[in-house]
């Protein structure tokens, strides 16, 4: 992000990339110029076209986009193949981009596109770290947009017209999105990041709120921030990306759930690599087992057949919540203690006895002491010797299982500092 920005706009002279393909769409990529050089910044034109002429001579030539692909864009021209171009271009234009931000950060990136040229530069703008302002309108943006996004903070903007020219309509949306970049470049991170308070990021689901924030008050008194994210299977992929790229500085995986979905096969599993960012980062963890007691569908009719006759309970019209088998546990131990065992650091793993979440609890339609049980039984005989297994005979959401993932957390630290110090 730049810093130093004026209320006009960003700072003089911050450099913005506009992505496109300058031969079907060099009309509305001038006009976006023209918008942000009157906004204060510094627009660089990078052309991904390739079938044909560009309207205007680039800033960055398809020719170097190309060579980060080790392609041609003379021979990609004369193939006339555009399914190969559009890939070759895709794969060039995010080893160029990354490439470019180490050596001259950018202060933001704005594209224009049709599906090809959303395929296109949201490649790209997923290379650049969180906070770089990524815009991309699109004709695309109306629709199913997690291909395009992922776990990135890409803007997505709705083009409402195709981009064939400008007119009344396309100016106005262009002229939006110009300053809706300028807006956010002009953002400085100095009035946004606070060094001083140590940013930390733990994991929800709405059944394990209330030990959350529980954690998140405990945490702020200490000095820390707290990002949380929902367990959504995006959210979980997102606090590992990142955790890799180095944003945060510990970790308490509450709500590790997703990993349910994942190994029977609901809708919000956040893949095979969950759980396993902050253990090769070696930074402190604190995990829990929060909502493992559940496997996420959406409504009713569209839970899988071969589940018929399983506990369900309906969290909403469009949530149908399966409980997890005592075997289906004892799995999810295994899988803990795997994950865990292989952290370069250490972990510290707390077992909730009363139950993982709030339908977890006595009375409640999930309480299953045996399903739990097995749970417990495998992480307390596959964990390894890295791993620290905290039992408490209290409730996931109650207010000294909270308090007790906070001072474990902090003891990690003080270790941490210890063992740096001497």
């Amino acid at each position: 992000m730049s810093k130093g920005a004026s209320e006009a706009g960003g700072p003089p002279g911050a450099r913005v990339l506009i992505i496109g393909t300058l031969d079907t769409k060099g009309e509305e990529i001038a006009y976006l110029k023209e918008r942000l050089i009157g906004a204060g910044l510094l627009p660089v034109v990078v052309d991904v076209g390739v079938l044909d002429e560009p309207a205007f001579v680039p800033d960055v030539d398809r020719a170097v986009i190309a060579r980060a692909a080790d392609e041609s864009s003379e021979k990609l021209r004369a193939s006339g193949d555009r399914g190969r171009a559009i890939a070759a271009m895709q794969r060039g234009l995010a080893v160029w981009i990354r490439k470019d931000h180490a050596h001259a950060p950018v202060a933001g990136v704005l594209a224009i596109g049709g599906s090809a040229g959303t395929a296109m530069a949201t490649a790209a703008m997923r290379e650049l770290p969180v906070g770089v302002p990524k815009l991309m309108v699109s004709t695309m943006a109306s629709g199913n947009t997690r291909p395009y996004v992922g776990t990135s903070d890409i803007c997505m903007m709705y083009s409402v017209a195709d981009f064939t020219g400008l007119n009344r309509l396309t100016r106005t949306i262009l002229s939006n999105a110009a300053h809706a970049m300028a807006g956010m470049v002009g953002l400085s991170s100095a009035q946004t990041a606070n060094p001083d308070r140590p940013l930390l990021a733990a994991t929800m689901f709405g059944v394990t709120t209330a030990c959350v924030n529980r954690v998140k008050q405990l945490l702020e008194k200490q000095g820390y921030e707290l990002m949380v994210f929902h367990a959504t299977g995006a959210g979980g992929q997102a606090m590992e990306q990142l955790v890799r790229d180095g944003f945060v500085e510990g970790v308490l995986d509450i709500t590790t759930t997703e990993l349910a979905d994942e190994l029977v096969g609901g809708v919000l599993s956040a893949g095979p690599h969950r759980l396993e960012a902050a253990g090769d980062k070696g930074i402190p963890q604190v995990i829990s087992v929060g909502a493992l007691d559940m496997v996420n569908f959406g409504a009713p009719e569209t839970v899988p057949e071969k589940f018929r006759g399983r506990l369900f309970y309906q969290h909403n019209p469009a949530v149908t919540l399966m409980r997890t088998t005592p075997e289906e546990n004892a799995e999810l131990g295994r899988m803990l203690a795997r994950k865990t065992a292989a952290a370069r650091g250490a972990v510290t793993l707390l077992l909730p006895l009363g139950g993982v979440s709030a339908i977890d609890a006595e009375g409640k339609p999930f309480r299953d002491r045996a399903a739990d049980q097995k749970l417990f039984d495998a992480i307390r005989e596959n964990a390894g010797a890295n791993v620290r297994v905290v039992e408490m005979d209290c409730h996931i959401n109650d207010p000294e299982f909270a308090g007790r993932l906070v001072q474990e957390f902090l003891l990690m630290v003080a270790e941490r500092t210890r063992s740096v110090e001497a």
